[in-house]
């Protein structure tokens, strides 16, 4: 792990960078080096804020090996084309020195001009098309052994060469190596990460190695998984498009689903991993999807809650637009041509000016780490269920309710706290025995429970939950129901358990009486059981979370935190705007009100007895209304932040 300064890994710390190919070639930048181009691009980045550049050593520029072969086929030698290996080291890594050279030259720019470089070093994959060298070329690349070979080889050399050099903030394995090769095990994927991590920290033990990979799952049958690349590196990454990560494509940019999508797909990982974790490509794919204007109000929200949830920063994707660029992956992909932070003509989109803006407001505040925000629950993911989907609704969900939440996955430790949820339950096999018997000994010590149901089975059910099932069926038509506590809702939920009460206390009922949301006291704790997949339902519904006419679904949610004896001594009221609470010290907190909408929105705060307002971090003050209550107006994808202090000891 790291000796340097953690920049990139220190809880509460906060980067802001770029994704970086030079303006003028794109991914040929290595093979048309343009000394005053690269230089001139790296000056603009600096000087508009940015601090931390990601950048690709294309593997095929800088192993450019090929096998000649003998008869039959059979491989006889590995050249540079028809050039003998140098008999040197670069040689025997099958790097070439002149791409070195310029890489250092890289490096010489960014360190000039204040910038740091996270490199990825097996840039294989690349914007939708595969670079190797030519000598790998119809190989596995992950699994062929000679693939691998030459792997360990270069990164070996690449690391040797470059770790003396004080631009290089951290080892990337490389974008999206995932996407390289199919894998048919979690163990090829997991032996391919310890090979690659063990290679680079033999020779420099001192930086952090970051994963690189995307669309992960905590999953045991997933190949690609959280837990396994938390394993081996000391940094995981996201890279988290509206656009490709399922259930985010469904509302505006400039809403709560797809704003709140980075934050809570990087605290998904994080969590699970029990890692820092970066989210390392951010964009809008161009103007295709969001005008500059409202990409500029979605990159500001995201910022402030990425900052609020402790997600370590934050690098677009990517710094210039590369229209001009006639080869592929430019050439297939339209996605891949408009989507920079200066245009062609190096003019500044309003996006590099919010992440400027971001950069020299942090400067300012009166803090340098921003300790993390108090939560009150932890979402267990569970077996056969859409992991990502749920914790993507309860992730909404909890914000729109105003409470914070961690994740695990139902195979980990269970950690205390004083709320679990367990969303959409689903299959025989949601959560193992022990576990869950472990989870009700919890209530029983005084902790909440919320369970929703997506046709699972849990053993004991009856019993802890107050209730008796008298039978399940399939739905044919839309379930209706109310409640005291949110009025009346409807889903289209396909199973009903038909539920007889037997302690517990029905919160919402279906026309016929038939309950559907229920809570009941078991030992000195309550468990909550919802019996409709809500998660999974709001997740694949758009509109849910943001439009006008939407259902209250959130209300659901506040009846949980209405039974948490929760850490935080504020309250919100607005499911357009998400709330973080900061300890500073003892006596003083920092309240954090993120409006996840394109409007203003009002919003009335209350405070416990004792607490009482200090100063503005950002924007103006909320305005006090009654004892304990306080008003204040947030303006469109932005944020108020400042201090309570309390007066009573």
């Amino acid at each position: 792990m790291s000796t340097q300064e953690p920049l990139l890994t220190q809880s509460g710390n906060f980067l802001i960078g770029c994704n970086y190919w030079a303006s003028h070639a794109g991914t040929r930048m290595w093979i048309d080096w343009q000394d005053e181009i690269v230089r001139h691009d790296l000056q603009v980045l600096a000087r508009h804020g940015l601090q931390v550049l990601r950048v690709f050593p294309l593997w095929p520029d800088f192993q450019p090996i090929t096998l000649l072969r003998a008869g039959a086929g059979t491989p006889k030698e590995v050249r540079f084309g028809e050039t003998l290996l140098p008999e040197d080291a670069a040689g025997f890594a099958g790097v070439d020195s002149i791409m070195m050279s310029r890489f250092k030259r890289l490096a010489d720019l960014a360190e000039t001009m204040g910038l740091k470089l996270i490199v990825g070093i097996l840039t294989g994959w690349m914007s939708g098309r595969l670079f190797v060298p030519p000598a790998l070329e119809g190989r596995n690349i992950l699994s062929d052994p000679f693939a691998r070979l030459w792997q360990v080889r270069f990164i070996r050399f690449f690391v040797r060469e470059m770790k003396d050099h004080p631009a290089i903030l951290a080892w990337d394995l490389g974008n999206e190596c995932n996407c390289m090769a199919q894998l048919s095990s979690p163990e090829e994927a997991w032996e391919w990460t310890s090979a690659m991590t063990t290679t680079i920290r033999a020779e420099d033990p001192t930086r952090p190695v970051v994963s690189g990979m995307h669309s992960l799952s905590p999953d045991p049958a997933a190949i690609w998984r959280i837990q396994d690349q938390a394993e081996w590196n000391d940094v995981l990454t996201t890279h988290p498009y509206p656009y490709w990560t399922p259930h985010c494509d469904l509302d505006p940019i400039n809403t709560i689903r797809t704003i709140l999508h980075s934050t809570a797909e990087t605290r998904f990982y994080a969590d699970i991993g029990g890692k820092p974790t970066l989210p390392e490509e951010l964009g809008t794919l161009g103007p295709f999807l969001a005008s500059d204007r409202i990409a500029a109000d979605f990159v500001r929200t995201c910022l402030l809650s990425l900052w609020a949830h402790d997600c370590h920063g934050l690098l677009w994707w990517c710094a210039f637009d590369q229209a001009h660029l006639d080869h592929a992956p430019y050439d297939w992909n339209a996605c891949e041509r408009e989507l920079g932070l200066l245009t062609l003509e190096r003019t500044p989109k309003p996006v590099l000016q919010e992440l400027g803006n971001f950069r020299h407001w942090l400067e300012g505040l009166p803090i340098h780490h921003l300790p993390a925000t108090l939560k009150d629950a932890v979402c267990i993911l569970s077996h056969d269920q859409d992991q990502w989907g749920v914790a993507f609704a309860t992730f909404i969900l909890s914000n729109q309710a105003g409470f914070d939440l961690s994740f695990r996955f139902a195979d980990q430790p269970l950690p205390s706290a004083p709320c679990y949820l367990l969303p959409c339950v689903r299959g025989q096999s949601a959560i193992a025995r022990h576990r869950w018997l472990q989870l009700l000994d919890r209530v029983k010590e005084g902790a909440t429970l919320y369970v929703s149901y997506h046709d699972g089975l849990l053993s004991p059910f009856n019993e802890p939950f107050g209730v008796e099932i008298q039978t399940r069926s399939h739905r044919s038509q839309t379930t209706h129901f109310s409640s005291d506590i949110f009025g009346e809702l409807s889903l289209d939920a396909p199973i009903r358990l038909e539920l007889a009460l037997k302690g517990a206390k029905a919160l919402a009922v279906e026309p016929d009486g038939n309950p559907v949301f229920t809570i009941h006291p078991y030992g000195k704790g309550k468990i909550l059981f919802f019996s409709l997949p809500l998660e999974m339902i709001l997740v694949n519904s758009p509109g849910v979370f943001y439009d006008s006419k939407a259902q209250p679904f959130w209300k659901i949610y506040r009846a949980i935190l209405e039974e948490i004896s929760s850490q935080k001594i504020s309250r919100k009221s607005n499911p357009q705007v998400g709330m973080t609470e900061h300890p500073l010290d003892e006596t003083t907190r920092l309240i954090i009100l993120i409006n996840y909408s394109p409007s203003s929105q009002s919003e009335l705060i209350t405070l416990s007895d004792g607490w009482e307002l200090g100063q503005s971090w950002r924007g103006k003050l909320p305005e006090q209304k009654a004892d304990h209550a306080w008003t204040c107006t947030i303006p469109a994808t932005d944020a108020i932040e400042f201090t309570v202090k309390r007066s009573i000891l």
